[in-house]
């Protein structure tokens, strides 16, 4: 080897020595329980359905018979009677013309044709709950003491340990 190789292979050396002194190492820990930490998180949420129900229609009613009776009755009132008895007359007799053309045409219905079904929208605000593991409460044993930690993932069977070791300080 030559001289420059085994200069810096010195110098490595030397700027480890420092680092090997520290006191730490890894060493491996066993597990012996993971619980998850699970929370629960509520998100409101809006729920909707169709329903279809039966609803009164209303039929449309004609007007045709009613001007055409109205008109009929008031000339045939006018027929009958003398001054103002005449319009009287007119007057009646469009008035019960407007009642006959009307029944007539729309043959006495009520006005309403039946049922029709119709969508009516129904909603309702319903909670949805999510549940999130965010860390593990982890037991372990390491050279016959027990130990808790919260760790983010599931560690296993064993857990890697950062081991320090540093003199007691007398006094």
């Amino acid at each position: 080897m030559n001289f420059k190789a085994k200069l810096i292979l010195s110098a490595v050396g030397v700027c480890a020595l420092p680092l090997a002194q520290a006191g730490d190492f890894e060493d491996f820990g066993q597990v012996v329980r993971v619980q998850p930490r699970v929370e629960q998180i509520r998100t409101p949420r809006r729920e909707c359905r169709t329903d279809y129900v039966q609803a009164p229609v209303q039929q449309q009613r004609g007007q045709g018979g009613t001007v055409v009776g109205g008109i009929a009755g008031a000339l045939l009132g006018s027929q009958v009677g003398g001054g103002n008895g005449k319009v009287a007359a007119a007057a009646a007799g469009a008035i019960a013309g407007a009642m006959v053309g009307d029944h007539v045409e729309n043959d006495g219905r009520g006005g309403y044709a039946g049922t029709q079904e119709q969508a009516v929208q129904r909603c309702r605000t319903v909670e949805s709950v999510e549940q999130r593991t965010n860390g593990y409460d982890v037991t372990y044993n390491y050279r016959g003491q027990t130990f808790n930690t919260v760790m983010n993932r599931d560690p296993g069977n064993r857990v890697r340990l950062r081991v320090s070791v540093e003199p007691d300080q007398y006094q």
